[in-house]
């Protein structure tokens, strides 16, 4: 499509008048610290997205921390590709599968007991830029751990680390909590179709 003269120019003006209001934007934005970011809904792209994040961090230079409170030790792809990244990367896969696989609480409760254990001595350490708490909201959504405990540590963190909770059905003090909430909203999903889970898709 070709613009007319007078169409280039107003499209300029509009784009000139854009970029000032983004530029006083962001440059009225100054404080710099650790963010509580939350992954949450029904659709897939919770843990996926964490992991974005989790490679933006090691490209900085930055060291991160893994700890998974529901799947079990799955020989997934994102593990592999950020274990590449060595001494920068921790990871703990604690949980036995999801909970109707295990079918017993007391088994899940101190699984994510111990799993609660890694991640507060995580949040506890200056040198980790990131810490991703993956299904956590799973193991607070069935009261496997108090959610007082849980945020009180989350709060008592380094001033300047990151940390992202993932699993649906996030609790509301952990919302009220977070910096940053992103709701995933499945619109189609394959698996309704009869496709099996695939790796490089799933896992």
């Amino acid at each position: 499509m070709t613009l007319t003269p007078e169409e280039e120019i107003r499209h300029r003006e509009k784009m000139a008048k854009r970029k000032a209001v983004q530029d006083r934007e962001v440059s009225s934005k100054s404080i710099e610290k650790g963010l509580l970011a939350v992954h949450t809904g029904a659709g897939k792209g919770k843990s996926t997205a964490a992991f974005g994040m989790a490679l933006r961090t090691l490209a900085h230079g930055g060291r991160i921390v893994v700890v998974q409170f529901i799947k079990g030790a799955w020989n997934t792809g994102e593990r592999k590709a950020l274990e590449l990244f060595g001494d920068q990367v921790e990871w703990h896969a604690l949980g036995e599968g999801f909970t109707w696989n295990t079918q017993d609480r007391a088994r899940d409760i101190e699984n994510c007991r111990i799993a609660w254990e890694q991640a507060r001595a995580a949040l506890k350490r200056p040198d980790v830029s990131m810490v991703i708490l993956d299904e956590l909201n799973i193991a607070l959504r069935y009261d496997y751990l108090p959610i007082d405990t849980v945020l009180a540590d989350i709060a008592a963190r380094p001033a300047m680390q990151h940390v992202v909770v993932t699993g649906r059905n996030a609790r509301p003090a952990m919302i009220e909590a977070a910096d940053l909430v992103t709701e995933m909203t499945q619109v189609a999903h394959h698996f309704r179709k009869g496709v099996k889970a695939q790796a490089g898709i799933e896992f």
